[in-house]
């Protein structure tokens, strides 16, 4: 084998990012909560910037202080390093003061070298934003814990009892075996401890809560209610409901009335009844106590009907993002020709970093606007006249129309959401394939499924329609190209269940 040495050329095309073209799509990207947290993070990180106080002046901004957002961004140069020598060359300096000059109406004519908060009697959006976000509340597992210490039991049955607590998930559920949980019990718990230890913790919070299996759940929740255990501890086997939990719980999810009236020797009737009160009972009892809150949307743009001019009007929201410029305290330091080369580097970089966040987020609502406009023409039906006149869209027909990179236009919409007169949207939601109509024309995805949604609405219930005739009534209607899986496809996607399910005895 023999190893050399050799020079080759090769000629190749390859695409290297600058630093503020990453640093202009990490922005493009982020929601209007995640861009406030990215803000944040620069305002602590990066020295020069500052956040004008829009107390100052009597909430006037003089022109000569506008921010890059509403001026013309000037043109820039090739990126480079700033300072090169500590000598002072004449070169650096001019290239200095050349920043400087371009960048002097973005800059704040304070005279306190400080960062600018709000004034006592003015509001703080964050402090607002804190005082009226809703307490998370209390916990399962801490209710539970709370309840359990004012119990009278023995020191090894409360200890015991804090273990299976803690291992309960947010439903009320205990999903670890109880093989598992004796070896973490100090000292080792044998099974006959911990299912006594279980029995009590059953009996302390909501019925249901520390059941194994849904089975056991709904158990417990029937031996909690008057009409048959009653807290007494024993359940009448021979109540239809407690029959059906027993031994009907899949009869009951497959929808197989006639075979579980068969079995049990009671009418369809019965039945009925039967699964209709165990219908009440909560299967995930855990919730009651610490119940799953959704985050709030805030959407990023908001398209309404302007009644002056007669058309739509996009707004980009960007109340809550806080106003950038660069502190002039540092403009002045960046003059200074006896400044070291150390902290000449370190002001440099951080004016160039401040720029190019201040550009990006210039860009970022500039470009936002942009597509939302491009979606509201190709859209316009769905604004007119509502959910179901949506039309097929493609991000390529977008990136076209406003003379940008797919890529952009999926930057663009990623997480974000736009309040519209019928509602909060994803923006990603106006993009949606489709399929031809007999006459030639398109119907979307999204139109499709709000059909199958309206022909299972109005079908007969004691006879419900199949996704094969479904399909044949799509067909009849001009839909040229379904088919049946599609149909089921789109029907599980909307959580409706199939025929059989849904047929009423």
């Amino acid at each position: 084998m023999r190893f050399d040495a050799s020079l080759q050329q090769r000629l190749e095309q390859r695409m290297i990012l600058a630093p503020r073209m990453i640093q202009a799509m990490e922005i493009l990207q982020l929601p209007l909560m995640a861009l406030q947290e990215r803000i944040d993070q620069e305002l602590i990180a990066n020295p020069v910037l500052e956040i004008r106080d829009s107390g100052d002046g009597a909430g006037e901004t003089p022109a000569e202080e506008e921010a890059p957002a509403a001026a013309t961004a000037p043109v820039a140069e090739p990126e480079r390093e700033l300072v090169l020598r500590s000598d002072g060359g004449a070169e650096d300096f001019e290239r200095l003061s050349n920043l400087v000059d371009r960048w002097e109406n973005y800059f704040e004519e304070a005279a306190t070298w400080r960062r600018a908060r709000p004034a006592a009697d003015d509001a703080d959006p964050k402090t607002e934003a804190m005082q009226n976000t809703p307490d998370i509340g209390e916990t399962l597992q801490e209710s539970m814990l709370s309840q359990w210490r004012l119990e009278e039991v023995s020191p090894r049955a409360a200890a015991l009892g804090e273990l299976l607590i803690r291992n309960l998930d947010d439903n009320g559920y205990l999903r670890v075996p109880l093989e598992e949980l004796a070896s973490e019990a100090e000292p080792p718990a044998t099974p006959q401890e911990l299912e006594e230890a279980l029995a009590l913790v059953q009996a302390v919070g909501p019925a249901g809560v520390g059941a194994r299996t849904i089975e056991e759940c709904l158990l417990l929740q029937l031996k909690a209610d008057p009409v048959y255990g009653g807290g007494a501890g024993r359940l009448p086997e021979d109540a239809i409901e407690v029959r059906l939990v027993r031994h009907h719980l899949r009869d009951i999810e497959a929808n197989r009335y006639p075979q579980m009236a068969k079995a049990l020797g009671v009418s369809i009737e019965a039945v009925k009844q039967g699964v209709e009160r165990i219908r009440r009972l909560n299967p995930k009892p855990g919730t009651a106590v610490s119940p799953r809150r959704t985050p709030p949307i805030i959407p990023d743009v908001r398209i309404e009907w302007d009644e002056e001019t007669g058309d739509y009007r996009i707004t980009v929201i960007g109340d809550d993002v806080p106003e950038l410029y660069i502190s002039r305290a540092y403009r002045r330091l960046v003059k200074q020709r006896d400044l070291d080369e150390k902290t000449r580097r370190f002001v440099a970089h951080n004016i160039r970093s401040a720029r190019w966040l201040m550009d990006a987020i210039a860009q970022r609502r500039d470009t936002l606007w942009r597509v939302v406009e491009s979606i509201l023409k190709f859209q316009r039906p769905f604004f007119d006249e509502g959910p179901t006149e949506i039309r097929p869209l493609k991000m390529q027909e977008v990136a076209d129309d406003v003379h940008l990179h797919v890529g952009t236009i999926s930057r663009a919409v990623a997480d974000k959401y736009a309040e519209t007169p019928w509602g909060i949207y994803a923006l990603r939601d106006f993009f949606t394939g489709g399929t031809q109509t007999a006459a030639g024309g398109e119907v979307s995805y999204d139109r499709l499924r709000v059909r199958i949604r309206e022909i299972i609405d109005a079908e007969d219930k004691a006879a419900p329609i199949s996704d094969e005739d479904i399909m044949q009534r799509l067909l009849t209607e001009g839909v040229r190209k379904i088919a049946r899986r599609t149909v089921a496809k789109y029907r599980e996607e909307m959580g409706i269940p199939s025929s059989r399910r849904r047929r009423q005895y």
